[in-house]
């Protein structure tokens, strides 16, 4: 999941490494795999390239046999490994845009520094170096150099600029507040006008992360919040100022809804005479 916010670029502003700048001067909150998540997906094509070379080994003993020359035995076993630690990375990545079965498995799939997919060419940079810091060093190279990056690049992501990016986000099931029992018998009669909508924004984004906050920092706010939206709310009733947010949210999402009903209703009781022809013209 990539979620975006507005912000400014000043000169001589200094910026993290895992912080992407759109051309529209638009921060973008991209989640980079870490270390470990890499290790287990790196482990799991490991072991996939590993079986396909074994089976390239098999089928090519099982089709000549005891007549293979030693040194072309030596030179098939030579091509077998540079298919399957090489050339089959490259042809994996440069199809599925950056994913292969371990990426799958975790959930990532390798970008280019600016977001974008990569090419054939970042594809054939990883995996020329992935050769040396994956399969020489039994990844400690890529281990090492992953721990030192702010996305936990390893040394082929370095050259080709690229990381791994995280994809697999859970979705965020947002809490839907009903009217607190306290303001249930106020709500019935109360005069609640409709929220400008940079208050009722502010409104529900407390309302999110109310559980997160100090004590402090949650009363302060709930009453700054409460003393704006009195001004629309008639009568005032007697509540805490957060069960007096959540109920005026409550409040206006049920009745908003319930217009949105009733003006359905009316367009499906005029539908006929909307789509009808006059004096009963016929349809041609």
């Amino acid at each position: 999941m990539v979620q975006a916010r507005p912000t400014a670029v000043f000169e001589g502003d200094v910026r993290g490494d895992a912080e992407l700048l759109t051309g529209e001067a638009v921060a973008l909150d991209v989640r980079p795999a870490g270390v470990i998540l890499r290790a287990a997906g790196a482990i799991i094509d490991w072991i996939t390239y590993l079986g396909i070379y074994l089976g390239l080994a098999l089928l090519i003993a099982w089709l000549i046999g005891d007549a293979l020359d030693p040194a072309l035995s030596a030179a098939l076993s030579v091509f077998g490994l540079v298919v399957a630690i090489l050339i089959v990375p490259i042809v994996v990545e440069t199809v599925t845009h950056g994913r292969s079965l371990g990426k799958l498995a975790i959930g990532a799939r390798i970008v280019r520094d600016d977001g974008g997919a990569i090419s054939l060419r970042h594809s054939v940079i990883r995996a020329l170096v992935g050769v040396l810091e994956i399969f020489m060093t039994f990844g400690g190279l890529a281990a090492v150099v992953g721990l030192l990056s702010a996305r936990s690049k390893r040394l082929g992501d370095l050259l080709a600029g690229t990381y791994s990016q995280h994809e697999r986000v859970a979705g965020a099931a947002d809490a839907v507040y009903g009217v607190p029992v306290q303001l249930t018998a106020w709500s019935h009669t109360a005069d609640v006008a409709t929220l400008p909508d940079a208050l009722g924004r502010r409104i529900a984004q407390f309302l999110r992360q109310a559980t997160h906050l100090t004590a402090e920092s949650r009363t302060r706010l709930a009453q700054a919040l409460a003393a704006e939206v009195s001004a629309y709310v008639s009568p005032l009733p007697d509540a805490p100022a957060e069960l007096f947010l959540a109920a005026v949210q409550a409040v206006r999402r049920d009745r908003e809804y319930a217009a949105l009903l009733l003006e359905r209703e009316r367009l499906e009781r005029l539908r006929p005479t909307l789509s009808g022809l006059p004096h009963a013209f016929p349809d041609r």
